[in-house]
């Protein structure tokens, strides 16, 4: 029995000794593994089933890791981990103490740069070139963007500048049509009219008339008729086509090639080879079907971006568990109900539909709908100048995306006081996805940040109350919620409001005041069982409820304030702020995430690792007060 040629494959060294033609087989090989792998931990999926030919093909080529290959967002980068040592790790992906689920600089050379948003590649692969340029070297820097990721402001600010520098950089623009969702905009609408731009519309009135004749004529003629087909295809791709997207290119200073098929892996090969020989900025332009190779994800690659640890290992689809009602479905309702409600809500999005729960608004109110693409500074400058024309735009973001419009926040929205209400996702410890997808400073970062009112509910039916009352006012508000289902509180179906800037005791005990915000509720409430203490939900971060706190330092003897963002800065800092303005401090001990780069791994097991468990958070308390 022959030997599997993936088992033979350890290292990048050990694919050059393939020939070409063995790779076709090596790639079904990698996505039957990917399958199996994949299936069984969960993870990225239609995405990596895309890259196959290509992440082959870039290590068969260049000098890796000597030549950088840097992906871009790296939730694709499962091909190239198993081909760069890691194979047998793969099982512990995106788990604690495991493999990271996107390229990770410590955890391998063959990781050119750590990544794990959009639209970042082409900057640092710049970077990569000009310093080796600096120490004459003459090392290669390769950027693999996807189409998707090419709408990004970030990704147009490099272009710009590599298009003007003296450098040796290829840029490999994977167009796929998809992001996580279907792309949006006018660069997607513009590549797909260049891969089959004049010719398609003659073939499709071609083959519309004649159908009905070459199906009635014998088998050998019919295929005579499909290669015609494809060459005049090909021959479209390659020449008028093509002019259209040099216009483009090759004003940022590219030289274009293109459009090739990705997954044709002979074909890919010869185009890097004859790039690798060229000076200057490269771009290249090829085409590849997510989800590559297995039908469900070829056919629905939305819902297949990624899979959970059930087995996908049949093209059987396996429904998911939908018992628990997460924060996003929550938001999801309350969304439509508000807008039932009112006829002036739009909810913008950047590029974050079915993450952020924005399906059901966007069947139900398509004119209201906006999806930016992966342009998250944009999204909020277009919430602002929507509300100056009293529009009440709802921003649906993620935590670790809202990082990255913080400018936009404060000069646009913030300071002309806009009334944008930021529906912020992900707040907090992510699990698999890990640092740099964890919410974990959007206290800090928001509490600065003048006019704006930052909401943290405490479980489902505080999510839709605070939703609707951030809703009502007239200035910036920021309601953070975390990933997942939340206690299981029953949900009111109307439109209350809550009081701004007031808290409330969940629980009445004596000495320790445990001062919880959002997500830590329900875990103070277990610990203040042991204890016997107060626990009182501060519902607000800003403006926080300046009476309650004095007047919970002046009836216990210990006040600890717990919070699932950064320590520095945090709700915590907030309190201490009000103690020491008010003259009445009390020794106050501060529990939120440390000043560390948090791991990946299972939400609840990072937790404990923070002290942030009701068990860790009870031990941490005895032992303070104890001192």
């Amino acid at each position: 029995m022959n030997t599997p040629l993936l088992d033979t494959v350890s290292t990048p060294d050990d694919l050059r000794q393939l020939s070409i033609s063995q790779l076709p087989e090596l790639a079904q090989e990698l996505r039957d593994f990917l399958l199996d792998s994949v299936g069984k931990t969960g993870g990225h999926f239609a995405s990596n089933f895309g890259v196959v030919e290509l992440t082959l093909a870039l290590h068969y080529v260049y000098d890796t890791p000597r030549d950088h290959l840097i992906w871009d967002v790296g939730h694709q980068s499962y091909p190239h981990k198993i081909l760069t040592g890691r194979k047998n790790q793969m099982h512990t992906i995106r788990q604690f103490k495991g493999l990271s689920g996107f390229p990770k600089r410590s955890e391998s050379e063959f990781d050119a740069f750590g990544v794990g948003h959009s639209s970042t590649s082409i900057g640092a692969a710049l970077g990569m070139a000009v310093a080796d340029k600096l120490n004459g070297s003459d090392a290669r820097s390769v950027a693999i963007i996807g189409d998707g990721a090419m709408t990004a402001g970030q990704a147009f600010e490099a272009l710009n500048n590599a298009g003007d520098m003296d450098v040796n950089l290829l840029v490999i623009l994977n167009d796929n049509k998809m992001s996580i969702s279907p792309n949006v905009g006018a660069l997607p609408k513009y590549l797909a009219r260049n891969v089959m731009r004049d010719f398609g519309g003659v073939l499709h009135e071609i083959k519309r008339k004649t159908t009905k004749v070459v199906e009635k004529l014998p088998e050998p003629v019919k295929e005579i008729t499909q290669k015609a087909e494809d060459t005049i295809k090909a021959f479209a791709s390659e020449s008028e086509q093509i002019k259209q997207s040099l216009s483009l290119f090759e004003s940022f200073g590219f030289a274009y090639t293109g459009a090739v098929d990705g997954h044709n892996i002979e074909q890919l090969i010869q185009v890097l080879r004859e790039l690798k020989q060229k000076k200057g900025p490269q771009l290249l332009h090829i085409v590849t079907k997510k989800g590559q190779g297995y039908k469900l994800a070829e056919n629905d690659p939305v819902k297949y971006h990624a899979v959970s640890g059930k087995p996908v290992s049949t093209d059987n689809d396996k429904p998911l568990d939908q018992t628990k009602i997460s924060y996003t479905q929550i938001f999801s309702q309350w969304l439509c109900d508000q807008a039932a409600a009112d006829e002036k809500l739009v909810a913008i999005t950047p590029a974050m539909c079915e993450g952020s729960g924005l399906v059901a608004f966007s069947e139900q109110y398509p004119s209201r709908y906006f999806d930016v693409g992966i342009a998250e500074q944009h999204a909020v400058t277009f919430a602002a100048g929507l509300a100056c024309e009293g529009v009440k735009p709802v921003v649906a973001i993620y935590s670790t995306f809202l990082q990255r419009a913080y400018d936009q926040l404060i000069h646009d929205v913030a300071l002309q006081n806009l009334p944008v209400l930021f529906a912020v996702d992900r707040a907090g410890i992510v699990g698999a996805d890990g640092p740099t997808h964890a919410g974990a400073y959007d206290f800090s970062f928001l509490r600065c940040v003048p006019n704006i009112v930052i909401a943290a509910p405490s479980d489902e039916n505080e999510c839709r109350l605070l939703l609707s009352t951030c809703y009502t006012l007239n200035q910036p508000s920021v309601v953070r919620y975390p990933r997942g289902s939340g206690s299981g509180a029953t949900v009111s179906n109307d439109l209350s409001v809550v009081p701004v800037g007031q808290g409330i005791i969940r629980r009445n005990g004596e000495k320790i005041a445990l001062l919880a915000f959002g997500s830590m509720v329900s875990g103070c409430l277990k610990v203040a069982e042991k204890l016997n203490a107060t626990v009182a939900d501060m519902r607000f971060v800003k403006p926080i409820d300046e009476a309650l706190i004095e007047q919970l330092a002046q009836t216990h003897n210990y006040l600890v304030c717990v919070e699932e963002n950064a320590q520095a800065g945090g709700a915590g800092s907030a309190v201490l702020e009000v103690l020491a303005q008010k003259g009445c401090l009390k020794p106050t001990l501060l529990c939120g995430i440390p000043d560390v780069v948090t791991e990946h791994g299972n939400s609840a097991i990072i937790l404990d690792e923070l002290h942030l468990s009701p068990e860790k958070l009870l031990q941490r308390i005895q032992k303070w007060i104890e001192q």
